[in-house]
């Protein structure tokens, strides 16, 4: 099986946006696959092409789409042209765009993938759910990356390799984080490196295990299920917890900066150790954790992440005050108010709750926007996410 799947690793010739897509004949979930939204990141259009030729409509239910997400920065190898994809998905900054007379060329792809998705939903039927292939420029294990809503939790679960909440606290307008915000389950998933095979093996890998998890694919239909999982559980070297971002370097404008050599994701760190460089002054860790998505590459501007285990016990601790929607008590506390209470949008005055912790916040599921040195603003996944309509399906009972 990984002999057959190794073949396949190769540069595209042709990339068009829409991978594949197969209708089956009996109404299921719609299932959204992304493939280099960052166009130096290949191995997940290698992947999903291989998955579309091995896929047959008659042992499908609802509907799988593939698809292309930076197509000219694909053609180049490049991680975007004018300025990165990846960014861009924020309600008022697609409105501006949509309003624009001219585009720059990531500008563009935002066009193009926004009517895609309109139509996806027109067309399909739900339960939804996206999945992002990425890759990075370090050796890394394969991980997923969540906006910390408990259905995408508990999706996650399903998958033998680690898990890493709350890194949309420190990026604006990635891909997910806009569908994650229309209340879908949606999830990132790291292959590893960018060139290796691995990273591609282990994208077919999560791909079909997705597929029979959603209910789209039978398990008895797909050959290899369990060597699929195997794969994963062992590139992963069975590291299953879940982790919190708790740190980011980021770049300065106009600032050199190179990484030290030798570093990975999840490899343990301990203050005050040198990481990087920055206009010849050594940057030293702060935390005693594990690095996280260390940069070698030279387009970006997040130089890395440091990240900690979050213990099971908050876990269940968080999922327990969730359901009992313990944060509506929130706004009795001095300094804290609705911004939108039906979409979960609070504002924290900083001077009054300055006893309020961001942990706490985080177990009740808001992850936090910097106003200014005073005001916070908080935002629930809980509220935004689609609960009910994935209550009926056979992982979440």
């Amino acid at each position: 099986m990984i002999k057959e799947e190794n073949q396949i690793i190769e540069k595209p010739a042709t990339i068009n946006r829409i991978i594949g897509k197969i209708k089956g004949n009996k109404k299921g979930s719609t299932v959204v696959f992304f493939g280099g939204i960052h166009g130096n990141e290949k191995a997940g259009v290698n992947a999903l092409k291989h998955v579309f030729k091995k896929i047959k409509s008659k042992d499908v239910k609802g509907t799988i789409y593939g698809i292309s997400g930076n197509i000219k920065a694909l053609k180049t190898n490049q991680r975007f042209i004018d300025e990165d994809l990846n960014r861009l998905w924020m309600p008022l900054q697609i409105e501006t765009i949509h309003k624009k007379a001219q585009l720059n060329n990531e500008e563009q792809e935002v066009v193009e993938l926004f009517k895609l998705l309109q139509t996806i939903f027109k067309e399909e039927s739900g339960p939804f759910y996206f999945i992002d292939f990425h890759t990075t420029s370090s050796i890394s294990l394969p991980f997923i990356t969540i906006n910390d809503a408990l259905i995408n939790r508990k999706f996650s679960k399903l998958f033998p390799v680690p898990i890493v909440l709350g890194i949309e606290e420190f990026l604006d307008g990635p891909l997910l984080s806009y569908i994650n915000q229309l209340g879908y389950v949606s999830l990132g998933f790291e292959a590893g490196q960018h060139d290796l095979t691995t990273s591609t093996t282990n994208c077919i890998a999560f791909a079909f295990l997705t597929l029979v998890h959603t209910g789209n694919v039978e398990k008895e239909t797909l050959l290899g299920f369990k060597e699929h999982y195997n794969i994963l559980k062992k590139e992963a070297e069975q590291i299953k917890d879940v982790f919190e971002v708790i740190y980011q370097y980021k770049i300065e404008p106009n600032k050199d900066f190179k990484m030290l050599k030798g570093f990975k994701s999840f490899q343990n760190i301990k203050k005050g150790i040198p990481l990087a460089v920055s206009n010849n002054k050594q940057i030293l860790s702060k935390h005693n954790a594990k690095i996280f998505m260390p940069l070698y590459q030279t387009k970006g501007d997040d130089g890395f992440f440091i990240i900690k285990i979050i213990k099971p016990f908050y876990l269940k601790l968080s999922a327990v005050l969730r359901r009992l929607r313990f944060d509506e008590l929130l706004v009795f506390l001095p300094g804290i108010s609705w911004i939108n209470h039906k979409k979960g949008a609070l504002v924290v005055n900083l001077k009054a709750a300055k006893y309020l912790a961001k942990p706490l916040f985080h177990l009740l599921g808001y992850r936090n926007k910097q106003i200014d040195k005073t005001h916070l603003r908080l935002y629930s996944r809980e509220k935004e996410a689609k609960t009910s309509v994935y209550k009926k399906e056979a992982w979440y009972r």
